[in-house]
């Protein structure tokens, strides 16, 4: 199915992702997990949650495939990759998405997260909603992906229990953190998808030592005084509606 694992895709602490084709001709990405270094329980999760839904915004699962040490995750072949690849522009890579495209991007992602949150007869709550997790299909229609911290609760739940935060650093809620300013919710991932916008906007890490001035290291705050004073932001060559589109964007962020 992988030609013997030929086509690698990518790698990441849980295992390498490789390209493979079904008998039906079908493209998918075939994520094969170390055991020794995943945790079980995120294998179990990812099949629990991503096999019982199908939404154009959320990644399909095709199967999994368990024997012995061998644990692995099929998942559609997406191949724009992940959206960190557009927003963090490096170098080698500067395939620059138009402003309106991040947009729809931006609304597809939010359609995902709604329909996990509120569209199934669980309540899915992701905890890792980050840029590497946003996969891009042909037509750069975003798809909520990596479910290993999920976890299921019942729809009628406004408050849920967790033992430990979880989630990767600057998107994670700060209620994850700190108990005492209120209880855990779907809301832990609404943060995260803000903390998202935000660094499709600045088309950079939210926290970024490097910034030419100490105001710009965090950017959130930068951007937030900068509306607050009546200022724009330069944007280049961008046109009125996309920086309307834009605007938009960094106040839901907000």
């Amino acid at each position: 199915m992988t030609n013997n694992f030929a086509n690698k895709l990518g790698q990441g602490g849980f295992g390498s992702v490789y390209k493979g084709k079904l008998r039906s001709g079908r493209i998918v990405a075939v994520k094969v997990l170390v055991m020794s270094k995943a945790n079980r329980q995120d294998f179990i999760n990812e099949v629990a949650t991503i096999g019982r839904i199908h939404h154009v915004n959320v990644v399909r699962l095709v199967g999994f495939c368990v024997q012995g040490s061998k644990w692995a995750l099929i998942y559609d072949f997406m191949p724009n990759g992940s959206l960190d690849k557009f927003i963090f522009l490096k170098e080698e890579n500067n395939t620059f998405l138009s402003w309106e495209r991040l947009y729809k991007v931006a609304l597809g992602v939010g359609r995902g997260i709604e329909y996990l949150h509120q569209g199934c007869d669980m309540q899915i709550l992701h905890f890792d909603i980050k840029p590497h997790n946003i996969l891009l299909d042909e037509d750069f229609t975003p798809k909520v992906s990596n479910f290993g911290l999920a976890k299921l609760y019942s729809t009628n739940e406004s408050m849920v229990s967790l033992t430990a935060a979880r989630g990767t650093l600057g998107y994670i809620a700060p209620e994850l953190f700190y108990k005492n300013i209120g209880g855990v919710s779907y809301k832990a991932d609404v943060y995260s998808f803000g903390m998202l916008l935000m660094e499709m906007v600045g088309r950079r890490k939210n926290v970024n030592a490097n910034a030419e001035h100490s105001s710009q290291i965090y950017f959130p705050s930068w951007i937030y005084d900068r509306y607050d004073q009546g200022d724009n932001i330069d944007l280049g060559d961008a046109t009125e509606d996309e920086k309307k589109l834009v605007r938009k964007m960094v106040i839901v962020a907000l």
